[in-house]
């Protein structure tokens, strides 16, 4: 079927008209014949079997039955009149019962000539009934397209009320079959259909909306998710590779004195294989005259920073500056000291701009920026405002990018003639089968090992009941000279609920853990910045064991010594946010710990959550589990995922078909990026189609 064709107005199809047009496009989004072919069923009523009167049994499941309606008769007085029809097949009889509509029915209905009946059976005394039953004479249902496996399409409310029932749709569909089934026309090439023995574009649609059995919906399904997926994995492919041709940057060609002299001689630790493999992704990228758009992923803890930083010594090499952005200004401030430590030896000029740096430190800042006697800038999103000027800016690193917004990091790219190069850094493991259909056109490099030495964090789950115990752990722990984190959901209690807010939390910590023996911090959202840095310094120093809080500690903040973190009703935080504060804890050489405290009453989410945590500690199965419990639009924040609107494929549950996608969608590019080979055409064709009619594929943002 030509896509001009599919874009005809649903209006003009037999037996729909401009009413029910109007509810379709209302209620459904149905607005042509393509939205109508793409209106997938939910779910198949097996239609397949035919059940026998003298074997029925009491099932909650529709039962299909040919026989003959023998006698019919008014039952019951005013509002309990009723139209019984006696039913009967060779092996028995039973009732068919209407409550409306009883002249039609009883006008309608043949005498002694075969139907076929469709319904749920009741019980009532030893008499099998079904009410309402949906009946087709014997000789329609042999000829009808109504196949093995009866279709059932989404529906609302309105649509039932105005009469546009499933049988409706289901007739609907069978007149744009009738109209336009044999110009349905092929959109995959033919390597595509022989290697995955797919099955033919118009055989899928005709078995997704009437299969004949179990095998061909299996095998029609299929075939349209694949060719989703192909085609969304082949749009965001051509789109990274038109990014590097048209979006020009500075190849930085030199490694030169600064880079070497840090990897020789002031580097703290032995990089990783994985941190020396995606430094070489990175330098490979910034040797090129194209804009890098790199995501670097990493678990907590992974040694994300000296990535970045050497990827900014690089930029410095080569004459240029670098920035880095991060989402609040304890990050910042964080990145700023462990920035400072690292290049302390180096002569490299770092500074920190963020909302509270004061207007003499500003102007000093801005003045330095301008004439290039600042190397590296590290802020919040300070750094976009108009007055901040580099004179040279060549790599924007920006942490906890799902923090910014589209609008906010194109502000970074006007700061220069040529864009920088970019690098986002994320420890948010973002389950690889969203980072390939959400940052599909980035390009993805991956720190998939913790630097040697470090322990696993032992987690387990305790009830509240248990909270002597884990006191008393928490005293051992501290006795040897360790910190503790205590973390809450709420600062104040909601009437409704009645968990434990931080205030009260506070008390009972302070009771059981009196001064001067102990010292406690305490930090929520609602205090003054200055007052929050205050008791967060004092608990980096050491001189409080126990840091109470809300989860404002979230992202970032770095105590070696802390070795326990303790979670306050465990079962109110998503996974990705249990994980996040899980790795505040791990961060010395000592062996850390995770306890998740909740009451006994979970619901079944939170139960897989917490088991979960107690049974892995690597991020991206946690958040391959998160995607599955929340969907892909609750994750990524439909504003950052472009949320994709995919009509039969489900990027979760067919993961391992976009794998597949994705592999074939690279594979032919490689081999004709311009998709010019004759073998190429149909997809070429196709896409062409599908980027102009944008409304139907415009699945990223």
């Amino acid at each position: 079927m030509s896509l001009a064709k599919l874009q005809t107005p649903i209006d003009y199809l037999k037996g729909v008209g401009p009413n029910r047009a109007l509810l379709l496009r209302k209620e459904m989004d149905v607005h042509t014949y393509q939205d109508l072919l793409n209106l997938f069923p939910n779910r198949y009523l097996d239609r397949t079997t035919y059940h026998k009167i003298g074997q029925l049994q009491p099932t909650a499941a529709d039962v299909q039955i040919i026989g003959k309606v023998v006698h019919l008769k008014m039952m019951g007085e005013k509002r309990g009149k009723r139209l019984v029809a006696t039913f009967q097949d060779d092996t028995g009889s039973m009732d068919l019962v209407w409550f409306r509509g009883h002249k039609w029915i009883k006008d309608s209905l043949k005498i002694n000539v075969p139907y076929v009946v469709f319904g749920k059976v009741q019980r009532f005394g030893g008499t099998y009934s079904i009410a309402h039953p949906d009946m087709e004479l014997l000789s329609e249902h042999e000829r009808s397209l109504r196949g093995a496996m009866q279709p059932v399409y989404p529906s609302t409310e309105k649509l039932a009320a105005k009469g546009i029932t499933n049988k409706v749709i289901n007739t609907m569909m069978q007149q744009l079959f009738h109209e336009c089934g044999k110009q349905i026309t092929e959109s995959l090439s033919t390597h595509l259909l022989e290697n995955l023995k797919l099955m033919p574009k118009a055989h899928a649609y005709f078995n997704i909306h009437f299969p004949q059995s179990q095998n061909d919906l299996a095998r029609a399904q299929y075939r349209l998710k694949f060719e989703e997926l192909f085609y969304i994995q082949l749009q965001l492919l051509i789109k990274n590779r038109l990014h590097k041709q048209k979006i020009k940057g500075y190849a930085f060609a030199e490694v030169g004195q600064h880079f070497s002299d840090f990897y020789e001689n002031h580097l703290p630790f032995e990089l990783t294989n994985a941190q020396k493999r995606v430094i070489r992704e990175i330098r490979n990228d910034l040797g090129k005259p194209a804009q890098m758009n790199r995501l670097l992923q990493g678990d907590v803890g992974s040694g994300k920073t000296i990535v970045a930083l050497m990827s900014m010594l690089l930029a410095i090499d080569n004459g240029f500056q670098a920035c880095l952005m991060a989402p609040t200004e304890i990050l910042s401030i964080q990145h700023y000291h462990g920035l400072v430590e690292l290049c302390q030896e180096t002569g490299i000029r770092i500074d920190l701009l963020t909302g509270s740096t004061k207007t003499a430190k500003r102007n000093a800042i801005h003045a330095d920026l301008l004439n290039g006697n600042l190397d590296i800038l590290i802020g919040t999103h300070a750094l976009l405002e108009d007055k901040v000027q580099f004179n040279n800016l060549g790599l924007a690193v920006i942490d906890e990018q799902h923090r910014f917004g589209v609008e906010q990091r194109s502000k970074l790219w006007h700061k220069n003639e040529l864009p920088p190069h970019v690098l986002i850094m994320s420890a948010t493991p973002i389950p690889r089968t969203l980072a390939m259909s959400v940052y599909g056109d980035l390009d993805v490099s991956v720190i998939d090992e913790l630097p040697p030495g470090r322990k696993d964090i032992k987690t387990v789950h305790r009830f509240d009941a248990n909270r002597l115990k884990v006191f008393r752990f928490l005293r051992d722990e501290i006795k040897k000279g360790r910190q503790v984190y205590i973390v809450y959901p709420l600062i104040q209690e909601s009437e409704a609920l009645d968990y434990k807010d931080l205030m009260d939390g506070y008390e009972s910590i302070a009771r059981e853990f009196p001064q001067p023996e102990y010292q406690i911090s305490i930090v929520h959202g609602k205090m003054k910045p200055a007052d929050k840095d205050y008791e967060m310094e004092r608990f980096v120093k050491g001189e409080t064991q126990i840091m109470v809080a809300t989860t404002v500690i979230e992202v970032g903040v770095n105590v070696p010594n802390a070795s326990v973190m303790v979670i306050e009703s465990a079962e109110r935080f998503g996974l990705s946010q249990l994980h996040q504060l899980r790795g505040r804890v791990g961060r010395g050489a000592e062996q850390s710990y995770c306890i998740l405290m909740t009451g006994h009453k979970l619901s079944e989410d939170s139960k897989t959550r917490l088991q979960t945590m107690t049974r892995t500690n690597d991020g991206f199965e946690i958040a391959e589990v998160d995607l599955k419990l929340r969907g892909p639009g609750d994750m990524m924040g439909t504003q950052q995922s472009g949320a994709l609107h995919l009509k039969i494929a489900d990027i979760v549950r067919d993961n391992d078909v976009m794998k597949i996608a994705r592999g074939y969608a690279s594979s032919i590019l490689s081999d004709d990026p311009s998709l010019a080979k004759p073998e190429n055409e149909v997809i070429r064709s196709t896409y062409q189609d599908l980027m102009k009619y944008k409304n139907i594929w415009n699945y990223i943002s």
